[in-house]
């Protein structure tokens, strides 16, 4: 699939879906972090590319701070931590409700 037809089908998403799938991924990447390094980074880039797709769409551009900083967040805990001492499983909880109330 391009690269706009994945956008095409991400934009078919409410915001708490695509929230949500991005929480799947960063929870994904949390349960292979130190374990299956392969996985882990599959998952951190999917992760990262579904917040892309989420900033590039246009119903959330008063969004886009919030989301800016949950990627600048999650990024520092793919990489320690060391910024804002943030972790996955912080990460994980921010993006989890939503998955949860996608499905209600």
């Amino acid at each position: 699939m391009t690269v706009s037809g994945i956008q095409q089908s991400w934009s078919r998403f409410t915001l708490m879906e695509q929230l949500g799938n991005i929480g799947s991924e960063v929870g994904r990447a949390a349960k292979w972090h130190g374990k299956d390094p392969q996985r882990f980074d599959h998952a951190v880039e999917q992760a990262l590319m579904l917040i892309d797709l989420t900033q590039r769409d246009q119903r959330w551009k008063g969004r886009l701070d919030e989301l800016a900083i949950a990627k600048e967040v999650f990024s520092d805990a793919v990489l320690g931590g060391t910024e804002y001492g943030s972790t996955l499983e912080d990460m994980e909880h921010y993006f989890m409700p939503y998955a949860l109330a996608a499905r209600s």
